[in-house]
This record gives structure tokens, sequence and C-alpha cells, in this order.
């Protein structure tokens, strides 16, 4: 039985608190004060970069988050210590922020430079974000562009699956031999083959929209990016050479 470590057991705590609040009060005012809008859209508030991190979209999303932050997190504090954790979690959520939103605002550029070049102004383009409907004639390119460009800028994101991508690229390299299974796919394989290969399906549901193991809303790039953080924080942590930047 792994035992759960101080601050994995607080961070569970205050995500549970969270979602049972969301069941119990009003859904759609936290959804719309805590959830990360895309920063063009005037939902968008400062805090949203981190609150969102202790949002869940429904039970199982929560369930399967906590048991991983429970499964792993624990392992990986043990090992790292504390602060160590909490500077790995959430700069692991914050990579997870940038890599989404990076992603979103490369597609916006590009839909509303396209439907510029197309003849549509800015201002109807925002007018479209704003009320949904459009009263003139566009053309079935035009409209994918239009449908595409609002749902990126209606977009949010909610969960802790960028830093809990991290803590397990982090429990992958301080535990690289441990032997670890999928629920449906009931096959060992080692953690340094493990995670790598989720990572790497996480990027092409990202480029593809194909989904293998999570909903097709899932947010891909911010698992990338919280795996990407993940790992580049623990070179720097496993390298001797950078002992002086370690925290203690």
């Amino acid at each position: 039985m792994i035992k759960i470590t101080e601050t994995v057991k607080h961070l569970l705590i205050i995500n549970v608190i969270l979602f049972v609040a969301t069941l119990i009060g009003s859904n759609e005012f936290l959804y719309k004060w805590l959830a990360l809008y895309f920063p063009a859209n005037d939902l968008f508030k400062p805090w949203q970069i981190v609150s969102h991190m202790f949002m869940h979209g429904g039970f199982m999303h929560l369930l399967f988050n906590m048991f991983a932050l429970w499964m792993f997190g624990s392992a990986v504090e043990q090992s790292l210590g504390a602060k160590r954790f909490i500077v790995l979690y959430f700069a692991a959520g914050l990579g997870a922020v940038l890599f989404q939103l990076g992603y979103h605002y490369f597609n916006y550029s590009y839909l509303l430079s396209e439907l510029q070049a197309s003849g549509i102004s800015f201002e109807r383009v925002m007018d479209i974000m704003n009320t949904g409907q459009w009263n003139f004639q566009t053309t079935t390119l035009q409209t994918e562009q239009i449908n595409s460009f609002y749902q990126t800028y209606k977009s949010s994101m909610v969960g802790a699956s960028g830093c809990i991508m991290g803590v397990l690229v982090a429990f992958g390299m301080l535990n690289p031999n441990a032997e670890l299974m999928l629920i449906f796919l009931p096959i060992p394989i080692k953690a340094k083959y493990f995670i790598p290969g989720i990572i790497l399906l996480d990027v092409i549901s990202a480029l593809t929209g194909q989904s293998f193991f999570s909903p097709s809303n899932t947010a891909y790039m911010a698992h990338v990016g919280g795996a990407f953080v993940g790992f580049i924080i623990m070179y720097f942590w496993k390298n001797d050479t950078f002992n002086k930047y370690r925290i203690d």
C-alpha cells in the first residue's frame, strides 16, 4: 500500500473540495471564474492560470487524476522532498498552460489571418465570437474556418493533468525500471518505455485529433507541456553539475 505524503494529501483534498463545490453550488459560476479561458476571450482572468489546475470536468476526470497523483506523486515526493515536489508540480502545470495556450494561439492567429484575407474583417469575426452567428454569405471553407476559430476562442481548460504528467515523468526518471501497465492492457512495461509511449500518443492526438485513451476534448498539448517541463526540471536536479540550483 502506497502511503500518501503530506503535500499529495493536501493537493488531493483541495481538488476534491472544489469538485464537490461544483456539485452543490453554482457549477456555471465556478467554471466561469476558475477554468482557464483563451486570453483573447473576455472570460479570461489571470488567476485562472493556477485555479484551473484544481478544477475537473467530471467524476471520472477527477478520479483518474487523483489516482495518478496518489500513486506516482507520493513516490516522487518521498524521493524529492516536499519543497521540490511542489516546485515540480506547479511548474509542470504552468508548462501545460504555456503549451496549450501556445497551440491555441497558433490556431487563432492562423485562422484569423485566413478569414481576414478572405474578406471578413476583424470586427465581423469578433461579432461572430460574441453572438455565435452571422448574417452574411460565407463559403464552405469560411464556415469551417469560423467554426474552428470559434472553438479556439471559446476554449477552456480544467484539470491537473499537466501537473500529473510532470510528476509521471519524474517518477519514470527516478524509477526507470518500475513496471507499469494500463487498466485495459494488463501487460507490465518498464517506466522508461511506458511513459515516453504515453507522451508520444498525446503528441499524435494533438496533431491529428485522434483520441486513444481519453475524450476527444482532452487538452493533449497540456499533457505534452507538463511532461516536457517535468523532464527539464528532473534533468537538472539529477545532474550533479547543477547541484547549486537545487532546492533543499
